[in-house]
């Protein structure tokens, strides 16, 4: 089995596009939206629900009040600023905010009444769709939620699951953009690393950072300059500067308006006519995941 997973050292640099468009040019496989924080390959693949399963991770504090003795003790050991009061002494309603709250359970353990609960947090939910590609498996963090890394390798898990069940032999994975924990857990095990990037100085540095987050890991990588004729000169660098880092040259993909107008109409741009379309041909049989 094949995993290629599309990652970016910033956000807006077609990444999801890029990732669509080879989904469908492999025909049987198995997408897996790992962005979870922002998720939007759904957009492009039009996917049909067929389970939804609730995420927890962590806790959360929830004052009883028909126990609480409005003390005050939790609001002098929280240090996250969760602890919200209404009210003046013994008849002060104390309650936490859940956005503010870190699950430290600090409050749980020092309540000389036993007053706060600690349950599960719901942080999101994650979900398997049917797409005209195959499998999709997805998810959505809440808002202000975290563990975002933990839903990722959740819905890696579950891809490759599916993929061995229905035996596909290529999972594409949409990664999040940046270098931080999801993407940490989005690339860690994979058969091959697409990084893409754009002709701008902030491109090259971000692009740096992932190839440096790559080999740390040894995955390999190839790199992808997306909209490479805006700038070609700063295309060439970036191209020199990723071969000196290790990293293979998967291919160049032109800035097309055609890109938009797939968007508009749920598409990838591959299934329209776009001159672009022709350079991610080229660049998926560059890749050759089958060797």
């Amino acid at each position: 089995m094949t995993e290629l997973v599309v990652i970016s050292g910033k956000g807006g640099t077609g990444k999801t596009s890029l990732a669509a468009s080879l989904a469908v040019l492999a025909g049987r496989c198995v997408v897996a939206d790992c962005d979870v924080d922002a998720a939007d390959l759904h957009l492009v693949l039009a996917p049909e629900v067929q389970e939804r399963h609730e995420f927890y991770s962590g806790h959360e504090a929830v004052i009883r009040n028909d126990l609480c003795t409005a003390c005050g003790v939790c609001l002098d050991y929280c240090r996250f600023d969760a602890i919200r009061v209404a009210g003046y002494h013994r008849t002060a309603s104390f309650t936490v905010d859940p956005v503010a709250c870190e699950g430290c359970g600090v409050c749980v353990h020092f309540c000389p009444v036993g007053a706060v609960d600690f349950p599960p947090r719901r942080c999101g939910e994650w979900m398997v769709s049917h797409t005209r590609v195959g499998p999709l498996v997805h998810a959505r963090l809440g808002v202000a939620a975290e563990n975002s890394g933990k839903l990722v390798s959740l819905v890696r898990r579950e891809a490759r699951r599916r993929a061995e069940a229905e035996g596909r032999d290529t999972i594409i994975v949409d990664g999040p953009p940046g270098i931080g924990c999801p993407v940490i857990a989005s690339l860690t095990g994979a058969s091959r690393v697409l990084a893409v990037t754009e002709p701008t100085v902030s491109g090259e540095h971000d692009l740096e950072r992932v190839l440096a987050l790559a080999r740390h890991f040894d995955v390999p990588v190839a790199v992808c300059v997306n909209k490479w004729d805006l700038c070609p000169e700063m295309t060439g660098r970036i191209e020199e500067r990723a071969l000196r880092a290790g990293a293979g040259i998967a291919g160049r993909v032109r800035y097309d308006r055609a890109v938009t107008q797939a968007q508009i109409q749920g598409k990838a741009v591959v299934e329209i006519e776009a001159a672009c379309g022709e350079d991610i041909r080229r660049l998926w049989k560059n890749l050759d995941l089958g060797a």
